[in-house]
């Protein structure tokens, strides 16, 4: 059955529980903030209610601070529920503020220069970024001069996440992941931002021969070439080829650019649906489609003329050469095949998660089967066979509010209803028991989010037998943005897009 998409339910009936989520997120930021130690690396996952570190590579840092600031974002409006004056007993928005802003001064500096990780879009944007926005908002005082230290910092941050590139057949290439230049993840489509700030602040990559590199076109090859081999269209490449289906990474021969096969590092298998890289694929496709609007048609225009003189037909594997038009990419050919991929990856989820939102960690995960006609009821984090994994759905509830908003605004309301619906059906799932932490001894916020079910590092409870009740730093980040997002469009502020920074 998949999700039971509630048609009625508006952002505003969400308003109380967003006030409340941010009464509890408030102390739980206050609490890492009073028990984090820096000389144990960044915080990642809790155990036992308490963030501890896992050394992996380090993505989840920005999200720390980036968290705090949008809590400092939440307070900062004028809210008309009586429940904000229980947080601000305890801490004023400055506080929140305080927090972010130093701690992104302080700590961020070497992931701007980070050269061993695709994750900068999750770290800088998150922080950077986030500061950037605030100011371009006037909700904090800055000086000319920090400003610019902002716009420098994501400049840098997306020249270097823009330097991690391969080069494969066909004119295609890609931002290779932590793994090495053989490497394709699906998460890095919505770390793309990073790309993307750096071109709209105006700066480019310096390569040998002091030759200028665009940053967008790297970012529209990355784009075509994570369609092309991370998302399935059902159209037979192979057996398990069902529509809306996503590899976790795509593995290429760096020897001869040829693609060899799919691969996961965190799901089951390469052969089935890792339900967060799946949710990474909703969002960052949505917020690219919502970044291509943004631009000039003389920005377009420019990057698809180096993009065609990149391509060659004749050596692009795979691909479904029918989104070219006479031979070239066109800009309705680019915007059809990311609203394909971006529909397909939305409709997919929507199929395999429960009838609440939410989704188990994988959709083949091996003992499913054992739970009965488990997508025909609410998820059970509880269950004691397969762990559900909330931060997926956090992350996919905005993206399918994005989606939504950007189909309907291109004047299709009837189906951008059913995204926009089911992210409200899903936000409003997460926050309220049993997903919501409101034990005021967790660091967490939202609960039974899972890192890496394969290689067991996710904490499974004595009375238990899979992972569940703990938190991650991006589960809890992504449900404080997109409760940050829906609190905008209820206040009629701005509607929220990480490239506001950027436009006059």
């Amino acid at each position: 059955m998949g999700i039971k998409i509630d048609y009625k339910i508006k952002p505003v009936d969400l308003e109380k529980e967003i006030n409340y989520t941010f009464e509890l997120s408030g102390s739980k930021i206050l609490s890492l903030e009073k028990t984090w130690n820096p000389a144990n690396g960044a915080p990642v996952f809790t155990v036992r209610g308490i963030y501890t570190s896992r050394g992996w590579t380090e993505w989840t840092q920005g999200f720390q601070f980036g968290s705090a600031l949008l809590q400092f974002d939440a307070m900062s409006g004028e809210p008309q529920c009586s429940i904000y004056s229980k947080c601000r007993t305890s801490a004023q928005a400055e506080d929140f503020l305080i927090i972010g802003r130093e701690g992104t001064l302080k700590y961020m500096g070497s992931h701007l220069t980070h050269i061993g990780v695709h994750d900068h879009g999750f770290n800088n944007v998150s922080t950077y970024g986030n500061l950037l926005r605030l100011a371009k908002e006037g909700k904090i005082e800055c000086s000319k001069e920090e400003i610019e230290l902002y716009k420098l910092a994501l400049k840098v941050s997306g020249a270097v996440q823009g330097s991690r590139w391969t080069n494969i057949a066909g004119g295609l290439g890609f931002i290779y992941s932590f793994n090495g230049p053989h490497s394709l993840f699906i998460d890095t489509i919505r770390t793309l931002r990073a790309l993307a700030l750096a071109y709209k602040l105006g700066h480019f990559l310096m390569g040998e021969g002091d030759k200028r590199i665009s940053l967008l076109t790297r970012l529209i090859l990355h784009i075509l070439t994570t369609i092309n081999f991370n998302i399935y269209f059902g159209n037979g490449r192979d057996i398990y080829d069902v529509r809306g289906r996503v590899a976790h990474e795509s593995i290429f021969n760096v020897n001869n650019g040829s693609y060899r096969c799919p691969n996961s590092q965190q799901g089951f298998s390469p052969f089935t649906t890792w339900t967060r890289g799946l949710a990474w694929a909703i969002l960052g496709f949505a917020e690219q489609l919502e970044f291509l609007k943004a631009l000039s048609a003389q920005e377009i225009e420019t990057v698809l003329n180096e993009v065609n003189e990149k391509l060659d037909r004749k050596l692009i594997e795979n691909f479904n050469l029918s989104f070219l038009k006479n031979g070239e990419l066109t800009f309705e050919g680019l915007k059809k095949l990311m609203l394909d991929s971006a529909i397909a990856t939305a409709d997919f989820y929507i199929e395999n998660s429960c009838t609440d939102g939410v989704p188990y960690w994988d959709t083949g995960a091996p003992y499913l089967y054992k739970m009965g006609d488990y997508l025909n009821k609410p998820s059970d984090p509880f269950n004691k066979w397969e762990p559900v994994d909330s931060s997926a759905a956090a992350i996919a509830a905005q993206g399918l509010i994005r989606l939504g908003n950007y189909i309907t605004a291109d004047g299709n309301a009837k189906i951008g209803k059913k995204y926009r619906q089911a992210g409200l059906t899903i936000t409003r799932t997460l926050l309220n028991p049993p997903y919501i932490s409101t034990d005021k001894n967790h660091q967490g916020l939202l609960l039974h989010s899972v890192y890496h079910r394969p290689r067991g590092w996710d904490y499974i409870p004595k009375s238990r037998s899979v992972p569940s009740g703990e938190s991650s730093m991006w589960g809890d980040y992504h449900l404080r943005e997109l409760c940050v997002m829906l609190l905008k469009e209820i206040r009629g502020e701005p509607y929220l897009t990480f490239f506001n920074i950027c436009l006059d």
